[in-house]
């Protein structure tokens, strides 16, 4: 097939995309400079100049492609009103011409709440952070648009060994020459590596189906002052972590450091089940150690 990935330079991106071409697909990308050109075709991906906050600029693409995976975000306070109008633009184009083509929206986990000793399934409630409530109703659009095969993908908090989510950490730890928690160590996380999730995704653009949801998670959920530690002693810091309040946080990183605050665990076993998911990396310790 071919496929426009959005947020192809991106942690996520950029991980469906060399998962996308080692399953033979055409992979088209957006790149906004000459560096994410370069960056894309040496992964052997065609290029399309734009960013996802001009989307009438680029979205003639669409018709040329068997399906779009929208795996981008610009953080700040305006990412709920760039992200409704490009899937606007994107599912209006989507369902103008004859063929009936995909499109895979990511959503997130944070959508769900804090759960607390519950474990959130695709059958959950939203009890969305109220910095992203604005999705809900964008992924009710994708999935009852008519004329486009829409679905969603719910990650979990996303890393590899050095970054994604813990980013923050590795921030801490070079900048402080310590490691931070917000709020407490025994807020549970659910995790999922980068790798495992862009498998997901396309296992879910060759195999799925109108109207499918799947949450995204190899981990239910892990304490993160677990975590924290062990990427301390990796880096050789001795001392214990930093408690820091979420209000300094959302000071320092934005609103949507609310989300690394609350207690929380999913599962992925639905796609396990049915779309026969086998993620590699099951636990998160052997990754970090």
């Amino acid at each position: 097939m071919k496929i426009l990935v959005l947020g192809g330079t991106g942690s996520i991106g950029s991980a469906v995309a060399s998962q996308l071409k080692k399953h033979s697909h055409h992979v088209i990308a957006l790149s906004r400079s000459a560096q994410s050109r370069i960056e894309l075709e040496r992964m052997g991906v065609e290029t399309v100049h734009g960013d996802i906050t001009t989307p009438s600029k680029w979205v003639d693409v669409v018709d040329t492609v068997d399906g779009v995976i929208h795996a981008a975000a610009v953080w700040g306070d305006e990412m709920g009103h760039i992200d409704e109008h490009l899937v606007d633009v994107l599912l209006d184009r989507l369902q103008s011409g004859p063929q009936l083509k995909s499109f895979v929206y990511t959503g997130g986990c944070w959508l769900y709440g804090d759960t607390g000793d519950q474990v959130a399934t695709e059958k959950s409630i939203y009890n969305s952070l109220s910095s992203f409530s604005w999705s809900i109703p964008i992924i009710e659009k994708v999935l009852t648009t008519k004329n486009v095969k829409g679905m969603v993908i719910h990650p979990a908090m996303v890393y590899d060994r050095n970054g994604g989510v813990f980013d923050h950490i590795f921030e801490d730890a070079k900048n402080l020459g310590v490691v931070r928690v917000i709020e407490s160590e025994t807020i549970k996380w659910p995790l999922i590596h980068r790798e495992d999730l862009a498998q997901l995704y396309t296992l879910l653009i060759e195999n799925g189906k109108s109207g499918d949801v799947y949450n995204a998670a190899t981990n239910h959920g892990v304490a993160i002052g677990e975590i924290t530690r062990v990427i301390a002693k990796r880096l050789g810091i001795q001392s214990d972590p930093v408690i820091v309040d979420t209000k300094t946080a959302i000071r320092e990183i934005g609103s949507w450091a609310e989300g690394y605050s609350i207690d929380q665990q999913m599962s992925g076993e639905k796609a396990r089940e049915q779309l026969r998911w086998q993620p590699k990396y099951e636990d998160v310790f052997t990754v970090i150690s």
